[in-house]
């Protein structure tokens, strides 16, 4: 065994060990505890040495009594400290084949245990980035700072339809070049040195939205690109398809619109023909906008009443229509009546003065019937209302701001009056913005049937009455002319309405010079039967002939000159199958 001279030497060249070592003999007793193990063990400077390991550490003397008796080393046995991790090995000492003591060699590892769990930290993070690399919806595409690509994500492989062992290495140059992609977002950002989105069509088909935002490293400069690819192809599509969709649903909605507007129109105006129907549906529209409307047409085909119908339809509804039937007014009045005159303004005026006829009308709707017997000093003035929006009333030294729509009514041709210098040629093409012409009731007999009942049914609730027509009646009314339009015909009615005896009006309650003209004889009226009944009767026969005559319900309907939806209507009031 070693002198006390020589274990001392040897502790002293222990010292040196980074690693703890501690000698013990076969008593337990420590010869040797060099400073390092005091450092792990923080035992500060107490000496150790010559005191038995078990009171020092009785934690490893279990271990260590089993090495005396068994000769076998322990080795890498990890102790867990409060401030440190150890690694130990326990080796005996063998003299002449007996154990005369226990060296023990340890090691702090609680720094490569630190760097271990941070080493396994980042191989975790690393991984759960990998996932969210590769589970991004949107393709990911990373080049370095000289625009060649260093990894690409699932989905831009499915975006691309290029797989990434393809891309990888390569710079985007080369797919700029080989059509990959049209653009490279990753040099416009090594360019242009700022976070870039752009359109870039990739393979020549399909669209995406890319953004390239720079990665800096500590010497500003741009060591890497990440490319966020958003495919919008379908979005496109579905874009595409919206705007169908809507222009389908908005011309849906115009047309119902148009449906249910000209239906209003219907239970103000009658029109059961394909021409008058035709001038409802330009009305409606007109109404719509702020023009100016110019109705044409003999007397008494139903001017009036189509104005009214505009302004009723027009935005202005629920502002004041008022009617000025310019060859109504005297000419010296005219002035007067229309924009109306200053307190004192001449002999016989008011003392407070009066508001005009168009001043009235401020914010709503102008008509002005017979508007070619308006003076030609007067169309002047007129104009300045339409073009200026003003007008100065007789005796005033200021000028009056009005707001109306003007539509304008004539039975004459405006052109001829115009070449005749009877009419203003600039008045005549403001006014002549919307010509509307109504035909004659000569010209649209289809009409007849439905304005004979309208017209009895409102002379009935008038005199309480309960008068009711022949068919044949109906028929020789189509036939007549009416020189007198729409206005003839009422006062024909009301007329036969007062002096017939019975209920029923019959081609004798005519006027004689309607029956003269008819080609239908009286005598074939053979039976008296209701006159609905008897109206729907002929209209059934009537129906059944056309349309055996016709290859389509629009042929039908051009035929009989009415609308198809009020033809389909008909057909199916009267179980009539459609072409």
């Amino acid at each position: 065994m070693l002198s006390s001279n020589d274990i001392k030497s040897i502790s002293l060249s222990l010292d040196s060990s980074h690693n703890g070592i501690i000698v013990i003999n076969r008593d337990g007793i420590i010869l040797i505890y060099n400073k390092s193990a005091k450092r792990i063990f923080n035992d500060g400077e107490a000496d150790f040495e010559g005191r038995k390991i078990k009171d020092i550490r009785p934690e490893a003397w279990d271990d260590l009594e089993a090495i005396f008796k068994t000769g076998q080393p322990q080795i890498g046995k990890k102790i867990t400290l409060d401030r440190a991790t150890i690694i130990t090995n326990r080796t005996p000492i063998v003299v002449e084949d007996n154990v005369v003591g226990v060296i023990t060699v340890f090691q702090d590892v609680s720094e490569h245990e630190a760097i271990i769990s941070q080493l396994s930290n980042y191989q975790k993070l690393h991984k759960e980035l990998e996932v969210i690399f590769e589970s991004s919806y949107d393709g990911l595409f990373v080049s370095d700072g000289s625009a060649n690509c260093l990894s690409v994500n699932r989905s831009y492989e499915e975006i691309t339809g290029t797989r990434r062992e393809n891309l990888i290495g390569k710079n985007t140059k080369s797919l700029v070049k080989d059509k990959i992609v049209d653009i490279s977002v990753s040099l416009e950002v090594l360019k242009q040195k700022k976070q870039i989105t752009l359109l870039q069509v990739i393979n020549q088909k399909r669209e995406v939205i890319v953004t390239g935002t720079p990665v800096w490293d500590d010497d500003e400069n741009i060591s890497k690109v990440v490319v966020n690819v958003r495919d919008i192809t379908e979005l496109s599509e579905l874009k595409r398809q919206l705007a169908e969709t809507r222009k389908k649903t908005d011309y849906y909605y115009h047309t119902l619109q148009e449906y249910q507007d000209t239906e209003h129109a219907l239970q103000v105006m009658v029109a059961n023909s394909m021409s008058m129907l035709k001038i409802l549906r330009k009305s409606i529209k007109a109404a719509k906008f702020e023009v100016l409307v110019l109705l044409t047409g003999e007397s008494g085909v139903g001017k009036s009443m189509l104005a009214k119908l505009i302004h009723k339809m027009s935005p202005r509804k629920d502002q004041p229509f008022v009617k000025i039937n310019c060859g109504a007014i005297p000419p010296n009045l005219m002035e007067s009546e229309l924009f109306g005159y200053e307190k004192g303004a001449f002999t016989g005026a008011s003392s407070t003065g009066k508001m005009g006829l168009i001043g009235a009308a401020h914010k709503g709707t102008v008509f002005l019937d017979e508007i070619a017997e308006l003076p030609l000093e007067m169309q002047v003035k007129l104009l300045e209302v339409i073009e200026d929006k003003q007008f100065k009333p007789v005796g005033a030294t200021r000028t009056t701001t009005v707001d109306v729509r003007i539509i304008a009514a004539t039975n004459r041709n405006l052109f001829e009056q115009v070449q005749k210098g009877l009419f203003r040629e600039d008045l005549y093409y403001r006014l002549n913005v919307v010509p509307i012409v109504i035909p004659p009731l000569r010209q649209r007999r289809d009409d007849v049937p439905a304005l004979c009942e309208n017209f009895l049914e409102k002379i009935n609730r008038k005199m309480e009455g309960k008068k009711r027509f022949h068919p044949i009646l109906i028929e020789l009314l189509r036939q007549y002319d009416f020189p007198g339009n729409v206005r003839e015909l009422f006062n024909i009615i009301e007329r036969m309405t007062v002096f017939s005896e019975g209920e029923l009006l019959t081609p004798d309650d005519l006027p004689s010079e309607i029956r003269k003209n008819s080609t239908i004889d009286s005598n074939e009226i053979v039976e008296i039967s209701p006159l609905k009944q008897a109206l729907t009767s002929y209209e059934k026969k009537l129906l059944k002939k056309v349309l055996k005559e016709s290859a389509s319900l629009q042929q039908a309907a051009d035929m009989l000159q009415i609308h198809p939806t009020t033809l389909s209507r008909k057909l199916t009031k009267l179980n009539l199958e459609k072409p």
